[in-house]
């Protein structure tokens, strides 16, 4: 039986700052921190500035030290482990894997919340929440593979009216972040290749850019408008809508500049 915990934290979307209380707390009790930086980015700030805020010094682990998981579950057995992750901690499938296999050890785990992309980029944009459907993430095509399983996610929330919410590739040790732009583009490629006529350049899609910043950029547009835009530095996050209630419409007006003339392309309740 272990006399350790593991503690899952999540560090919000963009800087140090996000960082809870609550979450802050813990991080200056525990014995030894561990971060993973490959499933999301803080892209308003670096290792040290969050080791100065929290006054400890943080190991951060590789993809392949997080997905095996035992330098983590090891220290757990004897020692208090806070485990910081962006966002929330429970948002990718790794870090699930990693507490129940902690739990099967015998070993005490607790979760502490932080800001996520799949409520913040529904709330910047004024979309609501519970019309999402199934998240999809687009991935860089490598060599003769081009994973097209996001378009038939998108299909089938448009059939059922959803919105989709479409995460950006990162290959953090590459420093490689897919842009709206590369998004947009691997979006049209696969419609030209499935021909289902799901969308196309004159569809409304939404972006979303640096969401948690002070000054995060919001979208709604054509694709064939957007995809010329230049949206600056990561994180970018993409939104095809399903239909859409007046006052989603509305918001997207005032929150994303979505054109007045082009209201009438979205399918509507």
């Amino acid at each position: 039986m272990s006399n350790g915990k593991i503690i899952f934290i999540g560090l919000g979307l963009y800087d140090e700052k996000d960082i809870s209380l609550k979450g802050l707390e813990e991080i200056k009790k525990c014995d030894r921190i561990y971060a993973e930086f490959y499933t999301a980015k803080l892209v308003g700030t670096n290792i040290k500035k969050i080791e100065k805020i929290i006054g400890k010094n943080i190991e951060v682990l590789s993809r392949d030290e997080t997905e095996n998981g035992d330098k983590i579950i090891d220290s757990a057995m004897k020692e208090n482990v806070v485990f910081l992750t962006c966002g929330d901690p429970m948002t990718a499938t790794t870090h699930v894997d990693l507490r129940l296999r902690a739990i099967k050890r015998g070993i005490k785990t607790r979760i502490i919340h932080g800001s996520s992309i799949v409520t913040a980029v529904p709330g910047l944009l004024g979309l609501q929440n519970y019309k999402f459907g199934r998240t999809t993430t687009l991935a860089y095509p490598e060599k003769d593979y081009f994973p097209t399983s996001p378009y038939d996610v998108i299909k089938d929330n448009k059939k059922m009216g959803l919105h989709t919410l479409i995460l950006l590739d990162i290959q953090a040790g590459n420093n490689r972040y897919m842009t709206a732009n590369e998004g947009m583009k691997f979006l049209l490629e696969m419609e030209e290749s499935k021909g289902k006529k799901i969308f196309n350049e004159d569809s409304i899609i939404c972006v979303v850019v640096r969401a948690g910043s002070n000054e995060p950029i919001v979208a709604a547009g054509a694709f064939k408008d957007l995809i010329k835009k230049d949206f600056g530095p990561p994180l970018h996050t993409l939104v095809i809508p399903g239909k859409l209630h007046f006052m989603e419409v509305e918001a997207l007006e005032k929150l994303a500049q979505l054109p007045a003339q082009q209201d009438r392309k979205l399918q509507k309740l």
